[in-house]
């Protein structure tokens, strides 16, 4: 019994992730608004667009018992893994708070980047060249600090430019790239290679420094990471435009945003459907690449539309706001 009762105190190497707060990207946090835009006319919604999260316990720190590790395991709203999984043991808390602090800044430079592009808005950016791949025709070609103004002999002055320019290029092509190095123009040329999403890639790290014209601040406290991107961008579309496209509903969502409006897959999705129909959420906005993670785990009187880029994520609010969501794709066994 001694031994027992000493188990129920004893920290086991596991961390225990369920169904966190979710915020209204359109709303306010202890009074202040999550997304405040100047030099540009606002506007009104009446519904919510929810950001969702999952909440962990068991990092450094914070070790969970063996209780809680069983009530995790017979919920059906919490996921039990390996501490190591989730908290990577050469990482301190302080230093794990730190990098999910910095992915959420650049989640919502992003966001806000994709929602004035898929607003029609010219976002310049000088493209910095960050670093090269291994293995790729950048090495030895590009350096660190090298700027990108040019794509086969065509000006390039956005991140969006770049992007869609490569798509058009076949891959193991040679292309002549202009760049200014140290403040100096010149010409190389680099053989791109094979792009994932198809098209092609240069081999470059890209840190793109953004010129918004419209000034959004994004003001959240006690979230990190990457995830809220897609919501963060659809309250920004929201705010600057007459439609009100949530009309009365509440969407929550999740899904990280690339400067390009590419939705990209997160994890714990199935504990964010939990919290997002907690807090009374009809419709979920579930990225593409998680919908096999979806199938079968849909809680009762929560509806999930597909999404793969912010165009369609912005095309599902609109149809959910006007009572056309049934007509929106969903996630689908197989």
């Amino acid at each position: 019994m001694a031994l027992l009762a000493a188990l129920v105190f004893v920290p086991v190497p596991y961390a225990v992730g369920g169904p966190g707060p979710t915020r209204n990207t359109l709303g306010e946090q202890d009074g202040t608004p999550l997304i405040e835009i100047s030099d540009a006319p606002t506007f009104e919604s009446t519904g919510e667009l929810r950001l969702t999260t999952v909440s962990y316990s068991g990092g450094p720190g914070y070790p969970v018992t063996l209780p809680t590790v069983l009530d995790a395991w017979i919920s059906g709203s919490k996921v039990v893994s390996p501490v190591e999984n989730v908290f990577p043991s050469d990482r301190s808390q302080d230093e794990i708070d730190e990098e999910n602090a910095a992915e959420m800044v650049s989640s919502q430079e992003n966001a806000t980047v994709a929602a004035l592009e898929e607003l029609g808005y010219a976002v310049p950016a000088k493209l910095v060249v960050a670093g090269t791949v291994d293995g790729t025709g950048a090495v030895g070609v590009v350096q660190e600090g090298d700027v990108l103004v040019a794509l086969e002999g065509a000006p390039v002055e956005t991140y969006t430019e770049l992007v869609e320019a490569l798509g058009e290029i076949a891959p193991g092509q040679n292309v002549s790239l202009g760049i200014e190095r140290d403040g100096a123009p010149l010409d190389v040329e680099i053989v791109t290679g094979e792009r994932e999403t198809g098209g092609s890639q240069l081999g470059v790290f890209i840190d793109p420094a953004f010129e918004l014209p419209v000034d959004v601040k994004i003001q959240i406290e006690d979230i990190g990471g990457p995830s809220a991107g897609t919501m963060f961008a659809l309250g920004i579309i929201d705010k600057l435009t007459p439609q009100d496209e949530v009309n009365g509903q509440i969407i929550a969502g999740t899904g990280t945003m690339d400067v390009d409006g590419t939705v990209g897959p997160i994890g714990g999705i199935r504990q964010k459907l939990v919290g997002a129909r907690r807090d009374d959420a009809t419709w979920f906005l579930a990225p593409a690449d998680n919908c096999d993670e979806v199938v079968g785990h849909v809680p009762a009187g929560l509806h999930v539309a597909r999404v793969a880029t912010l165009a369609e994520a912005r095309a599902a609010i609109e149809a959910i706001g006007a009572g056309d969501g049934e007509s929106l794709a969903t996630c689908t066994a197989g």
